[in-house]
């Protein structure tokens, strides 16, 4: 049976979604490299400092390339979508579901940009003024980690599990991108928040999900270009 079947007409997805997974990977390893380098701020009048004297540096703290990160994610996600669509509709539609509102929570969690708005008018504020911004940036951190984190961070997880469910009926894309998704989606029912524990567990994740990113995203890539061979007249 040809593995391109039907799948000719989403090459351009694929390819899209294959850049997707390698741009991500890259971005992870950026924010890592930051973080090694620059240890986030702890208390808000440090965010504030870096935010004031070094945006770029203050933003990137506050997980702003997360902001594009799962950007890249979410449309990874769409193209493997279109690949497993035959496996299981039915799981595909959850999957999806799923994926984008764990993108949601996530968006609604990040306080990068209002911490830095914030940081911006307490430079100029008077001291007054500068207690409740402090205030308003403590509940943005407050949040930062709260439900709509906890509910991004465990949706990322089930929508891994199911992810290596679908992966393991796959033919056209390889059997070892099941195991990563299932290691990344175990090691993230664990989330962050939970202490050092949660802290080691989202570091450990980290590597099972970039190879598996590394893994699909080529496996994506070379499924369109065979999708475009497939279209071409004369070559079936």
């Amino acid at each position: 049976m040809d593995s391109h079947h039907g799948l000719d007409r989403w090459h351009g997805l694929f390819r899209v979604g294959g850049s997707a997974a390698l741009v991500s990977v890259a971005l992870t390893v950026i924010q890592v490299a930051v973080f090694a380098a620059w240890p986030p701020p702890e208390s808000v009048p440090a965010i504030f400092d870096v935010m004031t004297h070094s945006p770029v540096l203050g933003l990137l703290s506050m997980d702003a390339l997360y902001l594009v990160n799962n950007l890249c994610v979410l449309l990874l996600y769409v193209a493997l979508a279109a690949v497993l669509w035959s496996e299981s509709p039915s799981a595909v539609v959850v999957l999806l579901t799923l994926e984008f509102v764990q993108m949601a929570a996530y968006y609604a969690s990040n306080p990068a940009v209002e911490l830095f708005t914030l940081a911006r008018s307490h430079a100029d504020a008077d001291p007054a003024h500068q207690a409740v911004l402090e205030g308003t940036a403590e509940a943005l951190l407050t949040q930062w980690t709260g439900t709509a984190f906890l509910v991004y961070y465990f949706l990322g997880a089930f929508v891994l599990l199911i992810l290596a469910w679908l992966l393991r009926r796959a033919c056209v894309l390889p059997r070892s991108a099941t195991w990563w998704a299932l290691a990344a989606g175990i090691l993230m029912l664990v989330p962050s928040p939970f202490g050092l524990v949660g802290m080691v567990f989202a570091i450990a994740s980290l590597v099972p999900w970039s190879v598996f990113c590394v893994v699909v995203g080529v496996a994506l890539l070379r499924i369109q270009r065979g999708a475009i061979g497939a279209g071409t007249p004369g070559s079936r």
